[in-house]
């Protein structure tokens, strides 16, 4: 999913967002409602400032690996893998990293580079003929490099339901309806995050290889760099001994839910990992892919142009209390986000899926390398954390980032109730729909995911999305002809208005669908959809 957002997640969180970790957060407090306070943060003490996050934020696990001057630092896991549950986090549980999985897509692509069997510049097409965008120009302009830099004209998170929550798609299915999916801006006309671009990207990996993503990234990336315990399929990860369940939060508690396979689009999100493991994975791209035994796992060359600005990013001007971590420039490279940090380069991800939030972050100039994983969707656990430990090795005066992250958290939940509050008492509560509640049962289409259908179950209206099993939840009567959506699944926290169109002759003419909240991860893009009712046989 998602980079961070929730989204920080899909985006995140995304969900984490990507955007999030490089300013604001996507949904800030109202204007002066937060300054920053007078403190007198501790010294840096690793498993005291772990422990508080977890506490904190009401995150039930976390593992750490952080890398300097060749050296393994620290490999380590805090708290449990499941609530409820005694078994502890250690540097060898297995958690899904999601976005972060896209610099392992980046670098297979620089590995076919160095072969010859592909160029950053080549046309999509000359190595999938078939695929398509929406634009015809964008098809044929569209080089393998704009896969990997959220340049392409697509929207934020743009076609995202087609694979989140899990979905029937294929991923050639995938592929085939961007054709339909809708351009938001010009193409190459500014950054927007995107994750469809990248199952495309692994399916070029997948031809060019001849093996799928998971066997080539298996065989050409984690066996090479050592990282034997990690996994490219959920059902793989689920066999081993140590492994993180993912925690959502359900009435406004971290609660253990069920994980979220993906393989239709593992080019984007699919590998799961340890401690252990990304610390050697770290090591290789502080060292600009060489191996430990000195081999090359792909060139200094292509090192570099992972690293090097393709896409500017907007910088936006943080809140008083982060004004430290305002960067100078911000831009996106190959797989990795580009920015500075007090005067050192960062090369960093985000990652979300359901359940899991994870950031890798390197400083080249320091040889420093820090990832952070967690069993829980809260960005400000993780950006907290990345800071206190980057000011530690980068020299800074500690500041209590878990104090200053966690009240801005409040403070920005705070004002999303108050948002939703008013709207709830501004409805014109006695309206009525304008018709009866069965005649907007059917099956609707949309040019891109396809069908959703309505239906009466038990007395209750329920919406069903075809191609997503778990998509599914009752409707409940909002205003006039909208009605909210509630999936059953409480742990999306992604429940959607439904506002249906007439046409002059009281006939259904659109159904269009958005999020209730604010809060809620863009991967979930209901705003993007445009349904129209199926004709009748």
């Amino acid at each position: 999913m998602t980079m961070l957002k929730k989204p920080l997640a899909t985006l995140l969180v995304l969900a984490f967002a990507a955007s999030a970790a490089i300013a604001a957060p996507a949904h800030a407090a109202p204007a002066g409602t937060l300054a920053a306070s007078a403190e007198t943060a501790p010294a840096f003490d690793l498993a005291r400032d772990v422990n508080l996050a977890l506490k904190t934020f009401d995150v039930p696990g976390i593992a750490i690996a952080i890398v300097k001057d060749g050296n393994v630092v620290a490999t380590q896991g805090f708290g449990v893998r499941k609530l409820g549950e005694p078994a502890p986090v250690t540097a060898k549980t297995l958690f899904e990293i999601a976005s972060n999985s896209k610099a392992f897509t980046a670098a297979a692509l620089a590995q076919l580079v160095d072969e010859g069997k592909l160029g950053w510049d080549d046309p999509v097409t000359r190595h999938l003929p078939n695929f398509q965008m929406a634009d015809p120009y964008v098809t044929h302009a569209m080089t393998v490099r704009d896969l990997l830099v959220h340049r392409s004209g697509l929207g934020l998170g743009a076609g995202d339901l087609l694979w989140w929550p899990t979905t029937t798609f294929s991923t050639d299915e995938i592929i085939d309806r961007l054709r339909h999916v809708k351009l938001a801006t010009s193409f190459r006309n500014n950054y927007a995050y995107d994750n469809l671009l990248y199952i495309v990207a692994g399916k070029i990996i997948a031809q060019k290889s001849g093996k799928s993503w998971e066997e080539a990234t298996r065989e050409r990336l984690l066996a090479p760099v050592g990282m034997h315990g990690s996994t490219t399929d959920v059902a793989d990860m689920l066999k081993s001994a140590d492994y993180s369940a993912p925690h959502s939060k359900i009435n406004g508690k971290a609660a253990a839910v069920k994980p979220m396979p993906v393989q239709n689009a593992v080019g984007a999100v699919g590998i799961q990992t340890n401690a252990e493991d990304v610390a050697k994975w770290m090591q290789v791209l502080l060292d600009e892919g060489k191996l430990a035994d000195g081999k090359q796992l792909f060139s200094v060359k292509q090192a570099r142009e992972m690293w090097t600005q393709q896409t500017p990013m907007k910088i936006s001007e943080p809140k008083p209390p982060l004004a430290a971590t305002k960067p100078n420039f911000a831009a996106y490279g190959l797989g990795f986000q580009l920015r500075d940090y007090r005067g050192r380069k960062l090369a960093m991800h985000g990652g979300a899926l359901q359940g899991f939030y994870s950031r890798i972050v390197l400083v080249p100039e320091e040889k420093l390398g820090v990832a952070i994983f967690t069993n829980a969707e809260n960005g400000p656990a993780m950006t907290a954390l990345q800071w206190r430990i980057l000011d530690h090795y980068m020299g800074a005066a500690p500041t209590d980032w878990i104090k200053r992250y966690a009240e801005m958290e409040a403070e920005m939940h705070k004002a999303e109730l108050a948002r939703q509050g008013k709207l709830t008492s501004a409805r014109a509560a006695a309206s009525k729909p304008s018709l009866p509640l069965a005649s907007y049962n059917g099956d609707y289409n949309d040019a891109w995911y396809g069908t959703v259908n309505i239906k009466q179950e038990g007395g209750k209206q329920v919406m069903t999305f075809s191609r997503t099993p778990d998509l599914t939840g009752t409707m409940e009567h909002f205003q006039h002809d909208t009605f909210i959506v509630r999936w059953k699944e409480r742990n999306f926290n992604a429940d959607a208005y439904v506002t249906f169109s007439l046409n002059p002759d009281g006939s259904i003419e659109r159904m269009k669908m958005a999020p209730v909240s604010t809060e809620t991860d863009f991967s979930y893009d209901f705003a993007d959809l445009s349904f129209t009712p199926a004709k009748k046989p």
